[in-house]
């Protein structure tokens, strides 16, 4: 059995670096932490004079506020930096512009990058905590913890659910980081998209179904996740049309009945409604995506209390 004491690593590059029984203790500090922001006064003193780096090198609305909200109500100090208003557009490197952000003695950098591995290799040269708020189409691990979290509040466990993911999983870093950390907790993933959206070798990678219809994968989930098609990161058309793509691949009420009655609807967001879901699925009360991002706050206070509080319980990498 995997010790639970067993320290936690210096950064968060993804949730293959994690054993259940720290993803178990992320989401136990997540829920605790969930009662702040119900407060009159929704701040607690747990990181008063810590500083975080919020550097995003992509567009994020949720993502961004959520971290800086999270930070905010640890009491931290935050500076949010981006590529447009930094000295990278003056051709500065990105090892440089971190190595100057470690200068100043922060004491954690949350970043977001187009390129694949950019945390993880940032993680290895710096001397503080890197958290991943998305990086290509790698990891995207407190998306990851969130749905985890809401799904286990749902359905009171994780271990035994059997839950579907929907879309463009090969360019997805949602679908994969919940591939990781859904399976290493012991549900049953089944994943659905159009072919040319199917990485190769998904079930022998990640030990998950993998089908190109979605009725095979919903069928007895409790719960279904979809996901935005990431037209960002395709190197062109991979499907006919939104249209068609939402007559097959779509959400709709004859497909969610396939599902276990009880089942919950997920998002990471933003929703094309019309494509991934019609409107009714959106507001159907089985839809958990509003409170998905009420949990990412919990989750990413937890994150930055665990990783910036306690540095001496760190596996340095």
């Amino acid at each position: 059995m995997t010790d639970p004491t067993r320290p936690f690593p210096k950064d968060l590059i993804d949730l293959d670096d994690f054993t259940p029984e720290q993803l178990t203790h992320i989401l136990d500090t997540a829920e605790s932490f969930k009662e702040v922001s119900e407060r009159e006064i929704k701040k607690v003193p747990t990181l008063r004079g810590k500083l975080v780096v919020i550097f995003f090198h992509e567009n994020s609305t949720r993502t961004r506020l959520s971290f800086e909200v999270a930070a905010k109500r640890l009491s931290a100090d935050t500076v949010a930096l981006s590529a447009s208003g930094s000295s990278l557009a003056k051709g500065e490197s990105l090892l440089d512009t971190a190595k100057n952000i470690e200068a100043m003695n922060p004491d954690a950098l949350v970043i977001r990058h187009g390129a694949s591995g950019v945390p993880s290799f940032l993680g290895k040269r710096l001397s503080f905590p890197v958290l991943n708020a998305g990086d290509g189409a790698h990891a995207h691990p407190t998306q990851a913890l969130l749905d985890m979290l809401t799904l286990r509040e749902h359905k009171g466990r994780l271990d035994g659910l059997r839950v579907a993911i929907i879309g463009d999983i090969a360019h997805s870093r949602v679908a994969r980081s919940n591939m990781v950390g859904l399976t290493r907790m012991g549900a049953q993933v089944a994943v659905a998209g159009p072919p040319s959206m199917l990485a190769a070798e998904l079930a022998e990678t990640y030990g998950v179904e993998v089908y190109t219809r979605p009725e095979p994968a919903i069928e007895g989930a409790d719960g279904v996740m979809m996901l935005r098609i990431q037209l960002e990161r395709q190197a062109g058309a991979l499907f006919p049309g939104a249209r068609e793509y939402a007559r097959v691949y779509g959400l709709t009420p004859e497909r969610m009945r396939l599902a276990k009655s009880d089942a919950v609807i997920l998002h990471p967001g933003p929703v094309n409604q019309g494509v991934e879901m019609p409107p009714e699925i959106y507001s159907d009360p089985r839809s958990v995506i509003l409170p998905q991002v009420t949990n990412g706050v919990a989750v990413r206070m937890a994150l930055l209390h665990l990783l910036i509080d306690n540095p001496e319980k760190h596996q340095v990498q």
